[in-house]
Parts: structure tokens; sequence; C-alpha cells
């Protein structure tokens, strides 16, 4: 693990690198997440070199004296933005928040970027109320929720979804709603015409909270932009489905 210090705080993140000459990819997790969500693209490290991000508060990250939204919304786009600079990144790929944080940056920061791949997400993220309602009161059941089957998972090993919990439940109730919070607040579908860089959608086939239609938007929206989906996964097709969605990554790399 290592550590980039800015804005007064310090931004944890992993690389994998064994000595791939492709782009740098710099990995961003979703809500209440860490960078080890992102565990199975360390196989393509031969070819792509990749970092993964915790965001602040999340992981072994410090956190941002932040409110929800915009403020929240910067404060994880700076933390990117020093990873990305620490290590010449010039793919952002962000999955559910992280989608959102990878949008924000390539629209409102000064950052040389070659593409996007945007994971389960979407240019809107609105939240259902009955979640929001469980994280501001009942943190157990708003993990419960989603860890329904179509949500995180579609059919996902039992230790899968054990570990994912923890995670959750690690981060903590303070953090999570602040994340989803934010997403609720986030809506950038009337400035995707500004991405000036190739995007990559990608989606799991069951993914119920971001699902493929939100893809399929972003890839007719952003000027560069093309979708794929991947079978047999839900909101976290880069853990339930690696190979599948690595073959994805690693095509839409090998094209820049």
């Amino acid at each position: 693990m290592e550590r980039v210090t800015h804005d007064g705080r310090e931004t944890a993140y992993r690389r994998f690198d064994r000595g791939g000459d492709g782009p740098t990819v710099c990995l961003v997790h979703g809500s209440g997440g860490t960078k080890d969500v992102w565990k199975s693209q360390a196989r393509l490290a031969d070819r792509f070199p990749a970092v993964a991000v915790d965001l602040s508060g999340h992981g072994d990250s410090d956190d941002a004296t932040a409110s929800v939204g915009r403020e929240t919304l910067d404060a994880y786009a700076d933390d990117v933005v020093a990873v990305a600079e620490a290590t010449d990144a010039t793919v952002l790929c962000g999955n559910s928040l992280g989608g959102a944080v990878a949008l924000w940056v390539a629209l409102e920061r000064d950052l040389a970027l070659d593409g996007l791949v945007l994971a389960g997400t979407g240019a809107k993220l609105a939240v259902a109320e009955p979640l929001r309602d469980a994280l501001a009161d009942d943190f157990a059941r708003a993990v419960s929720l989603l860890h329904e089957p179509d949500r995180l998972f579609h059919d996902a090993p039992a230790e899968y979804v054990e570990l994912s919990e923890a995670a959750m439940r690690a981060c903590g109730r303070a953090v999570t709603e602040r994340d989803f919070l934010t997403c609720h607040r986030f809506d950038v579908r009337d400035r995707l015409d500004e991405v000036a860089v190739p995007a990559l959608a990608v989606v799991g086939a069951h993914d119920g909270l971001t699902p493929p239609a939100y893809h399929e938007y972003l890839a007719a929206e952003i000027p560069e932009g093309e979708w794929t989906e991947v079978p047999d996964a839900a909101h976290l097709a880069m853990l339930e489905r690696p190979a599948a969605f690595n073959d994805a990554l690693a095509g839409f790399l090998g094209r820049l």
C-alpha cells in the first residue's frame, strides 16, 4: 500500500504493476467500499498497470471534512486526481459512486486523461427512499437491502456477500450514508457532451441499482461513448464475473 498527501490529508492506494506498457488505470470504488473490490483487476497488470484508491474516509485513507453533495464529490475528485498524478494514471475506471467521481474529474478537473470506464453507474444516481431511510436510522437494514438479489450481486458465492457486508460495516454508517446521499444529488445528464475522451460504460446484466439502460444512455450521450453488458452479474460485475469484466476493460484499453 502507498499513500499520497494532498489537501491536508493522506489518500491510500494499492498499485498493481507487473511491467505492462499499456495506459495506467486508476480504479475508484463505490459507496461504502474500498480499494479491495478491485482485487481481480490485478490480473491485467502484466499489460495494463493499475492503482486502486481508497476515497476519503474509506479503507486506509484519512477522511475529509465535507458535507453531502458537491463538497463530498469535490473531495473525492481531489483524492483521485492526487493518486492519478502521483502514478501517471491516464484512465479512470469507477464503479457506482466511483463512476460519478470519474465523470466529475473529467468535467471539472484539469487532469490529462486518455479514457473513462464507467462501471455500474450513471449520469444520474437517484437512491430509493427505503434505502435512504434505512441509512439514516437502521444501518443493518441498509446493508441487508443492498445485498438482496440483483443489487450488488446476482449469484455470487455466499462468502463474497459476507465479505462485502463486513466491508460496508467497517466503513460505517456515516460515511456510507454520505456516499449514497451524494449519489442521490448527482446529475450530469446535461453535461455528457462535454466529456472529451473515449468512454466505456460496462454493466452487469442483472444490475438493479444502475440498470443497463443507464449505460446505454451514457454511451449515446458521450461523444465517444460505447457500452457493453457482463452476463450473470449485477452491480459489482468486476468482482462477481472478473474474467468477463477484465476482457471488456482490456479490450477498451487496447483501443486507446
